[in-house]
């Protein structure tokens, strides 16, 4: 690469950049606890900034009483606060809608952490703060910083106080500047005693508690790392965006180089003790080649468990792509091992290329300990094929030139003999080469030089042939095995790529929970011998789905899973922990934690591309089982609004309809009571009358409510037979007041139709009820019925107001009622709805139509509903 292009700006750091330009700059006062002077070392650079005349705005200081600090605020702006009712009482909140129409230059806003009262525009503080700065205004406000995130965790266990107010650590980076406002312990809880910080009684109980010298020392070093931190990202941004080479040695970092040999695990040990005393982030790298084995994927696995950062990549020039990426990181420590080996080994080459070229780094060189084990190395049998291949070939060539030797001159059998040797070179590695060069090199000696039939090589010429034919054997099998374990390392990188796609796609059909644990286990399977997927509950692990069935854990696996689910690591065969385990479980994390665990039996260690596939399925697993719980969590609480729909309507239905009824029997029954023997005959047989209706009204309310609960609750029993369509309609007419002169159409080849008796009259019953409802009193209702196919389709049509387009598919809705302007029908609205669920338990259907197109166009429009029931 030219060093102009070296030069470049990191592409990264232009896009940050860029996505800085137009909003506001935020500047963070960031202390270690509450009193250590933030609110007013604000206030003092704000005043320094409005005496330059920047247009400063106080848009919230929380001064909590204290005078000094009511005092700096002197002539700055301030914005009056929003009175906010909660709770019969008024809170004052910041006025986020009020800083947007000001929009000053810069505005100060205190306590960066706070939780905004309900019916503000966001929930939090922060959130405003993030709205100010998309509007172009700059802010400077303050935190503490036990109110960060990542932090939350740590704090209470030091300090014994769970900090409810938190903000997320995205606001700290998003910060273009950081000041820390920082004071020693003693002197903070002296402030505290004097009562600069809080009231004297107050001020008592937080010195034994949260203001212990040994709480605020650690929160001091939590905001002094913190700091440094982003002062150390402040740096390597500044050098990537500037294209300055580095490494700047500001702070601390180490890099460690493994390759899968036997070092790769004490490598990591090495950098980790090397990071932890020097208080620096470690990472992992390593360039994948085709021959990585188990031992590399466990020293990554340890990796991962000491707290590192594992960087893999794929290149050719090794040296170039280490350096290049320490370079890019500010790397300061590059660990390697070095291996007592040949100074030809790859390993030691690149020791001596980094000390030559690494010049800006320490560099770390690790020895192999003398007491290691060396690896077992399973005996390998010698494969001769290539070799008899080589030697047909050059049979084949040596007679084939001897035959042709009248026509083929030696330079030219040389030329086929360098073709030989590629080709083998090429197919079977860089042994299988030397010796088809050498091979050749003899037999184009002894068949096709001069002096014939013997092997001098007097002549110059041919002892360069001989260099030649030796040199195109080692070059070319070296090429071609490089090419063959690239291919490899590729191929299996497609292969677990293909795996996840599909998997991905199983993933999304799979409908439930259990399809996804089943597909997980499954695809585990296909990738080992066996799989399982077990969950976390209340009482430990539990297997939810294996493959094949019947597979189960042993005491041993059972231990090395819990430890997985626990820790959050890889446990099992080819891992540091647990190894002799035949299992290899991967933690399934989400959002809230470890929620299982996926288990493989290889049969072997896995190799670095089948660990990556196992990671990558346990990770879409996770997330597939995060998505079923939250699709069975939503369906329960969509069941769980529509029961309380039912619920709310019910009791509407009840103190609305019920209430008609039993205010008009009471009536009467008092009625009766009080002046029952003054009353005409003629008066009380009315009363009489009155009552009995309402009383069958109720009753038939009190019917329908009790058909739904019946369809809602499952306990619907259905008898088909053969029924007489007129038997049922003459008695569901006769059921229903009104609906004396309806008139009755039964084709002859509808008679019958297969239905439960008892349900198809209640059907029909309500079906009149509702045309006698909405029709007019001197319109006819049409009850027909007529064959079609293998169904009878039994109609009630009647003339009344019709039902809305807007309305037909909510007509069959429990509870339901049509309306016509001011107009409600009376009733529960659940005639309909029974009539639906009972209709379909018969195995039959039913539908409205609206309006009639056998009517007038200038009358009412009418309405249709028409069910339809297998024919008998």
């Amino acid at each position: 690469m030219a060093k102009d292009e070296d030069a470049r700006p990191d592409p990264e750091a232009l896009l940050a950049a860029a996505a800085r330009d137009g909003r506001g700059r935020l500047k963070i006062f960031l202390g270690a606890a509450p009193g250590v002077g933030k609110t007013w070392e604000m206030l003092d650079a704000a005043q320094a900034k409005a005496a330059r005349g920047l247009d400063v705005v106080a848009g919230l200081i929380e001064t909590h009483g204290r005078a000094g600090t009511i005092g700096k605020i002197g002539t700055l702006e301030q914005l009056p606060r929003r009175a906010v009712p909660y709770r019969g009482q008024s809170l004052e909140e910041f006025d986020l809608e009020a800083a947007l129409t000001r929009h000053p230059q810069l505005l100060l806003v205190d306590e960066l952490a706070h939780t905004n009262a309900p019916g503000q525009r966001h929930a939090k503080r922060w959130q405003d703060v993030q709205a100010l700065l998309e509007a172009g205004i700059d802010v400077w406000t303050t935190v503490n910083v036990q109110h960060l995130e990542s932090l939350n965790d740590q704090v209470a266990r030091i300090t014994g106080v769970r900090v409810a107010e938190t903000i997320p650590d995205t606001m700290l980076d998003m910060a273009d500047e950081i000041e820390l406002i920082d004071l020693p312990p003693a002197e903070l809880r002296g402030r505290l005693q004097e009562g600069q910080i809080y009231r004297p009684e107050v001020a008592a109980r937080a010195l034994k508690d949260f203001f212990r010298e040994g709480n605020l020392g650690a929160l001091r070093e939590m905001a002094l790392r913190r700091a440094a931190q982003r002062i150390d990202k402040d740096v390597t941004r500044y050098m990537r965006l500037r294209a300055i080479p580095g490494p700047w040695p500001v702070a601390e970092r180490v890099l460690a180089l493994v390759a899968a040999d036997g070092a790769a695990g004490n490598v990591v040990r090495h950098a980790a003790r090397l990071a932890e005393a020097l208080h620096a982030p470690l990472t992992i790298f390593h360039i994948e080649r085709g021959s990585d084995d188990a031992r590399l994927q466990a020293a990554l696995d340890l990796a991962l468990q000491l707290g590192g950062q594992v960087v893999t990549q794929s290149a050719t020039d090794i040296v170039g792509a280490v350096l290049d990426y320490a370079a890019r990181q500010n790397i300061t420590h590059i660990v390697m091992g070095r291996r007592a080996v040949s100074r030809w080994r790859p390993g030691r080459r690149l020791a001596e290329a980094l000390t030559r070229r690494a010049s800006a780094y320490t560099l770390h060189f690790v020895p192999v300990p003398a007491a290691a084990p060396a690896p077992p190395r399973r005996p390998r049998r010698p494969d001769w094929e290539p070799y008899a291949v080589a030697a047909t070939l050059l049979g084949l060539v040596t007679l084939s030139g001897l035959a042709a030797r009248a026509y083929v001159p030696q330079e030219a059998m040389g030329l086929i003999f360098t073709g030989l040797i590629v080709a083998m070179a090429s197919r079977s590695g860089r042994n299988a080469g030397l010796f088809t060069a050498i091979a050749g090199f003899l037999l184009w000696n002894f068949f096709f030089l001069t002096p014939l039939y013997t092997l001098s090589v007097a002549d110059p010429r041919d002892v360069v042939a001989l260099l030649v034919f030796l040199l195109v054997g080692v070059l070319t099998g070296q090429l071609a095995g490089r090419v063959r374990q690239e291919a490899g390392a590729a191929s299996a990188r497609v292969e677990a790529l293909r795996r996840i796609s599909l998997f991905g796609q199983r993933l999304s059909r799979a409908a439930t929970l259990s399809d996804v644990l089943a597909c997980s286990a499954e695809e585990a399977a296909s990738l080992t011998p066996a799989g399982i997927v077990l969950l976390a509950d209340a009482q430990g692990l539990r297997a939810e789905a294996c493959h094949p069935p019947g597979t189960a854990l042993d005491e041993a696996a059972q231990a090395a899973a819990q430890w997985c689910a626990t820790h959050g690591m890889e446990t099992g065969a080819g891992t540091s922990t647990l190894p002799s385990v035949l299992w290899r479980f991967l933690p399934l994390t989400n959002s809230q934690g470890c929620i299982g665990v996926l288990g493989a039996r290889p049969q072997a260690p896995p190799s670095a591309p089948l660990a990556q596939a196992l990671a990558a399925l346990a990770g879409q697993s996770a997330l597939a089982i995060e998505r079923a719980r939250l699709s069975l969590t939503t369906a329960r609480a969509e069941a769980q609004q529509d029961s309380q729909k039912l619920r709310n309507a019910l009791l509407s239905s009840l103190s609305h309809d019920l209430r008609t009824p039993l205010t008009s029997i009471r009536g009467a029954a008092e009625t009766l009571s009080q002046a029952g023997p003054a009353l005409d005959e003629a008066t009380r047989a009315d009363l009489l009358a009155s009552i009995i209706q309402d009383s069958a009204l109720m009753t038939k309310f009190l019917a329908n409510i009790m058909d739904m609960a019946r369809v809602e609750a499952g306990g619907l029993t259905v008898r088909r037979e053969r029924v007489k369509l007129e038997e049922i309609v003459e008695a569901a007419i006769a059921r229903v007041a009104g609906a004396v002169y309806t008139r009755v159409n039964i084709a002859p080849d509808a008679v019958f139709a297969q239905a439960d008796a008892g349900l198809l009259e209640q059907v029909m019953v309500n079906l009149l009820d509702n045309a006698v409802k909405y029709a007019p009193p001197d319109s006819h209702i049409t009850v027909s019925a007529v064959r079609d196919g293998a169904l009878v389709r039994l109609s009630v049509a009647d003339a009344g107001v019709g039902i809305a387009p807007g309305e037909l598919d909510s007509v069959f809705d429990s509870f339901f009622r049509a309306s016509r302007g001011d107009r409600v029908a009376p009733g529960t609205g659940l005639g309909l709805a029974i009539a639906k669920a009972f209709t379909e338990a018969m195995g039959g259907s039913i539908r409205a139509q609206s309006p009639r197109t056998d009517l007038p166009a200038d009358g009412l429009p009418g309405t249709i509903i028409a069910l339809e029931m297998p024919a008998a």
